[in-house]
Parts: C-alpha cells; sequence; structure tokens
C-alpha cells in the first residue's frame, strides 16, 4: 500500500462516533482491501475506503489482517531467479 494511506486503528474518538459494526458491502469492500494492499488501487476505490474505513469496524480489522497477512508473507519469501533452462522449456512447451 502506498505511503499517502496509513493503516487504520480505531481509535477512541473514532469509537465514539457512530461505527458500523456490519459490513453489508463486505466483497467489495475486500475487492478494494486487496487492490490497495497490491498497489492496484483507483484513486477512487483508495478514496472510498478512507471514507469507508473510518465508519466501519469490520473493514478496518479485514485490512489489518490482510495487511499483516501479505508483510508476514512478503517477509517469508525469497525471490531467486528462476534457472533459464527451466524459462526455455516453459516458452518452447508454450509454443508448441
Amino acid at each position: 500500500m502506498n505511503a499517502s494511506l496509513n493503516t487504520p486503528s480505531v481509535t477512541e474518538e473514532a469509537q465514539n462516533k457512530t461505527m458500523k459494526h456490519n459490513c453489508e458491502h463486505r466483497a467489495e469492500c475486500m475487492k478494494i482491501i486487496q487492490a490497495i494492499l497490491d498497489d492496484e488501487a483507483t484513486d477512487a476505490e483508495k478514496d472510498h475506503f478512507r471514507e469507508n474505513m473510518d465508519k466501519c469496524i469490520p473493514c478496518i480489522e479485514a485490512y489489518r489482517l490482510e495487511k499483516c497477512i501479505k508483510d508476514s508473507l512478503s517477509l517469508k519469501i525469497q525471490k531467486k531467479p528462476c534457472p533459464q533452462s527451466i524459462l526455455d522449456t516453459i516458452i518452447t512447451k508454450i509454443n508448441s
């Protein structure tokens, strides 16, 4: 996620606002959360999520969980170059 959209937190001030405890657009919100974390979200999606996360506890929690999982996985994955012989085999099979 880019630096302009910080990890949301449920502060005491935010909890005093009217917070939603159920998200009626869960599937859509999860798609936006994934797009944001994959740095593929449009500006409109980012703006929508910023507005929504101030009001929706399930979205804040889902974002935190998904970000935590993504961060944990990125620390565990080792990026290694693929040997040229494997690339050549794959290209040959694709082209045949």
